[in-house]
């Protein structure tokens, strides 16, 4: 799907664009959504310039997802989508800024770009340069980010609470695969986040490089502002991920201690159960001359010996703490 952008009432208006339809000239921003053949030759016949493939927008050597030909700079980063459901992706997304126009491309839905459109219909967005579009768009998808890794560092708040919570610990309420498995999901989560920060931080670093130092002062000023934000939320990532790991090593180290604990406990009882059973076999076997089967008092004896052995090791135990 392409769509075209265009100054309207203060705003940029989306308008469309088919198969037979010429791309408007006055349009700043063109966004190509999973684009077919035909778009994208027509936007490389309307720029006379050559869009990036699927292929090229995969490539992951630095020179081939930041360059710049006679005066057109293509760059392309990691953009986070469907961070929401239990399978978050990072898909690479190509931004090219030429002198007067911007063209996305994208093969996933990101929800910065669905409320960017929004506000661009709503009037919000006031641009009426491509650069300023790029630095407007950029500035809601590190606004998104930053949205998802609050969310995910207050999501894993919670889990460390449970995890460590000695309400849940004397009830025996803690569900430890379901606690792994949510672990899992934010470590992953954050893994794509903190590779996609990079990638942007990569971005932002290659544009702030190919400003000219006499124009372009509005731009210059708000990339220094989303090179910050940028650095805050890398600092934020890896901190996050680091109390995701150490909240794995401590659910282990816990599952590994109540399986101790089980062992001991199956332990001591064969121990306790080891004594009466001597006993019982013992007075259990099947000799004619056994002198004790003749006597009256010998039956309750060997039931309070037994008893009694198997006491004797729990009360021992019990004493060094053992049990």
């Amino acid at each position: 799907m392409l769509r075209a952008y265009q100054q309207q009432n203060g705003g940029l208006k989306a308008v469309t664009i088919g198969e037979e339809d010429s791309l408007p000239p006055n349009a700043i921003w063109l966004d190509l959504l999973n684009p077919t053949l035909d778009e994208r030759r027509k936007v490389d016949r309307t720029l006379g310039v050559e869009m990036p493939t699927r292929a090229d927008m995969e490539e992951i050597e630095i020179s081939s997802r930041l360059y710049q030909e006679d005066g057109t700079l293509f760059m392309t980063a990691m953009i986070m989508a469907q961070a929401e459901t239990e399978l978050p992706t990072a898909d690479a997304v190509t931004f090219v800024q030429t002198q007067d126009r911007l063209v996305t491309i994208r093969y996933i839905d990101p929800q910065p770009f669905r409320t960017f459109a929004l506000r661009c219909e709503r009037a919000v967005v006031n641009a009426n340069r491509a650069d300023l579009v790029l630095m407007q768009l950029l500035d809601a998808i590190i606004d998104r980010m930053a949205d998802i890794l609050e969310k995910t560092g207050a999501d894993v708040e919670n889990i460390s609470a449970d995890i460590f919570s000695t309400t849940a610990h004397k009830m025996g309420k803690r569900d430890f695969q379901s606690i792994l498995r949510m672990l899992g999901q934010k470590h992953g989560l954050t893994s794509k986040m903190r590779e996609s920060l990079l990638t942007i931080m990569r971005m932002l670093t290659f544009l702030t490089q190919s400003m000219d130092n006499k124009q372009h002062k509005d731009v210059r000023a708000h990339l220094k502002t989303l090179v910050r934000d940028v650095q805050s939320l890398q600092d934020h990532a890896t901190f996050v991920a680091t109390k995701v790991s150490y909240l794995q090593d401590g659910t282990l180290g816990l599952i590994n201690n109540e399986q101790n604990n089980i062992i001991k406990i199956m332990s001591v009882a064969s121990i306790v159960f080891l004594p009466p059973t001597l006993f019982a076999s013992i007075w259990g076997m099947n000799f004619h001359h056994m002198p004790e089967l003749d006597e009256t008092w010998t039956y309750p004896f060997a039931l309070v010996i037994i008893i009694i052995s198997g006491i004797l090791p729990y009360v021992y135990f019990k004493r060094r703490g053992w049990l």
